[in-house]
């Protein structure tokens, strides 16, 4: 009887030791899992820039012990100066190893060199800002930006493969006279030429010189049923304005028309408004959730194969895959060097969200500076 006693404490004992044993390496593997540096990523305010500021705050939400946000001025013209001291102010945290800054603006790659000269070590990450690329490349460690003049070749290539014999571009002259928009103009004019499309340019009243949107999209009203009753269905219709596409794909739905990309080409423009989708406020950046309600709504109004887009905002995209890289770079001791070229960026982004892109360097000597254009899906 003693003997067995002694075997039940001896046991009881021994599991005691086991699991405060097996509690301490759990703690320290949790505490081990930690980490213990920041990323920070500044963008415009929610009310300037909504996609930029939910995609910075998605990962905050997903790395809150590393992720610091912080935003731009409201008034960034005037109050360039304010910013920049804000970006800079992040190097003073020891912890900082990187800083992703993201404002589809110029004026601030003054603040990314005065981090350099703080913190050397500090990684740096563009994503993007628009000052001038020659400079940027020069002093920031990694930049990235949308191939806004890449597309103006994939759209109407894409507006081709889905049927289209006819380009119609509007835009109106303020927005012509930028140059993005300009040049992203003409390379569509020199890819229909070169596949055989009709390339039919309009000129819209301009909202920012005349009586707003309203005055614009009520001449698409009126303009679209004439050019679809001279060219046919089988037209694709682009839009160098956001606002336009509230008019083009209601237009397209009733019409039947091409529509393979928006100028900003994201699912959660106008497609939900115009096609009364319900999105629960849970499922707003459910991507996947969304494209399938777009390509239902498209099946009912017999559209299958006519509207196209990417499956998520690059706005969303370029700011998270931002900082994923910067994480990436930290917790892997990897230098720029080793994940700038074409094929780790791509892969990365299909490991990491799913999309296929494609990454390109802006000139063919760039080392650090990117662009990409993403790949479509039809609906």
């Amino acid at each position: 009887m003693f003997k067995k006693v002694i075997s039940i404490v001896l046991i009881t004992i021994f599991l005691a030791m086991s699991i405060v044993g097996c509690g301490t390496k759990e703690t320290a593997a949790t505490k081990k899992s930690v980490a213990d540096y920041k990323i920070g990523i500044v963008t415009p305010t929610l009310s300037t820039s909504e996609d930029e500021f939910r995609a910075a705050d998605n990962m905050k939400k997903k790395y809150p012990d590393i992720v610091e946000h912080i935003t731009l001025p409201e008034n960034f013209s005037t109050e360039i100066q304010t910013a920049i001291s804000q970006i800079t102010s992040l190097a003073d945290n020891p912890k900082m190893k990187a800083i992703v800054v993201v404002s589809g603006q110029s004026g601030l790659l003054p603040a990314l060199q005065k981090v350099k000269e703080k913190r050397p070590d500090i990684i740096t990450i563009t994503a993007p800002i628009w000052d001038d690329p020659e400079m940027m490349s020069k002093y920031v460690d990694i930049n990235l930006d949308t191939d806004w003049a890449r597309r103006g070749v994939t759209i109407v290539e894409k507006a081709q493969k889905m049927g289209a014999k006819t380009f119609i571009h509007y835009s109106f002259p303020t927005h012509l006279a930028k140059e993005s928009v300009a040049k992203r103009r003409d390379k569509m004019k020199e890819t229909c030429q070169k596949l055989g499309v009709k390339f039919v340019e309009v000129v819209t009243p301009d909202p920012q010189t005349g009586n707003g949107p309203a005055a614009m999209q009520q001449f698409l009203r009126e303009d679209l049923p004439r050019q679809i009753a001279k060219y046919g269905k089988d037209t694709n219709v682009f839009g160098s304005n956001c606002p336009m596409y509230d008019v083009i794909i209601d237009e397209a739905l009733k019409q039947k028309f091409i529509v393979a990309e928006q100028c900003c080409p994201t699912p959660t423009q106008a497609f939900p408004t115009v096609m009364n989708l319900e999105i629960a406020k849970e499922d707003a950046g459910n991507f996947d959730k969304i494209n399938k309600m777009i390509t239902e709504k498209a099946a009912k109004a017999d559209m299958t194969g006519r509207l196209s887009g990417w499956p998520m905002p690059a706005t969303i995209f370029l700011p998270e895959y931002a900082v994923e890289l910067g994480k990436y770079m930290i917790d892997n001791n990897a230098k720029a060097d080793k994940v700038m070229n074409e094929e780790f960026l791509n892969k990365f982004a299909k490991d990491k969200f799913k999309v296929g892109v494609d990454f390109k360097k802006l000139k063919p000597e760039s080392k650090n500076y990117f662009m990409f254009v993403m790949d479509s899906i039809i609906y």
